[in-house]
């Protein structure tokens, strides 16, 4: 059995999931957090795999800093070792300072459409970098989660096997594809995927997305 620790990025609208899963999951005008995992977490456990997806706190409220303490409380709170830690969009920048806080508690990182930050840079930052003004992106808007920088030691993360999976269809992709170019430069302890998905691939791909996830397991 492996353990699943699934980080959430933005909190999705729930007309956004109904729109890109087809189908009328939950009412309209209300917000995921954590729950788009849902299904992610059910097929895990299908599987024999045990997931965490935790809606994380108010992103005006909290910052980076404190959604990396969420998390590292859920490790030390449930005793959790060898840990697979996923996270989509915003939540690279949170799985890649709790890897770098505990090392030893990860097995594996899996960014999924997600921010892959260098020390000192926060989520405005890599799209400034990427030649994008974020504000021009529907519902971003410069919450302190995105706007507080990350600080980590790089050398806590090399001995961890990393798996970044792209999607083809994301309407981010000025920001992943800083990433893939990151990764194309330095592929040691890299695996690089493409999913031929949205930004949310839980809604339109989810098969697909499990499929990965389990091979990430048996590895």
């Amino acid at each position: 059995m492996a353990t699943f620790v699934l980080v959430q990025g933005g909190n999705i609208s729930t007309d956004t999931w109904n729109k890109l899963a087809g189908r009328s999951d939950y009412p309209p005008g209300g917000q995921l957090g954590g729950a788009y995992w849902n299904g992610t977490v059910e097929a895990l456990a299908a599987h024999g795999h045990q997931a965490f997806a935790p809606t994380l706190e108010d992103e005006h409220k909290t910052g980076l800093a404190g959604h990396i303490r969420q998390i590292y409380s859920l490790f030390t709170g449930n005793s959790l070792k060898d840990i697979i830690l996923v996270g989509h969009s915003y939540g690279g920048m949170i799985i890649t300072g709790v890897a770098a806080a505990m090392p030893g508690r990860i097995r594996h990182l899996v960014y999924l459409d997600a921010a892959l930050p260098d020390s000192g840079q926060s989520l405005f930052d890599l799209f400034a970098l990427a030649g994008s003004d974020p504000l021009s992106f529907i519902g971003l808007e410069p919450a302190k989660a995105y706007t507080e920088k990350i600080e980590f030691d790089p050398r806590h993360l090399e001995s961890i096997p990393k798996t970044y999976i792209l999607c083809t269809k994301s309407e981010f992709r000025i920001v992943t594809g800083l990433a893939k170019r990151k990764i194309d430069a330095d592929r040691k302890g890299w695996t690089y995927l493409e999913l031929p998905s949205s930004h949310v691939p839980m809604a339109d791909m989810p098969g697909e997305l499990l499929n990965i996830l389990l091979d990430i397991a048996e590895r």
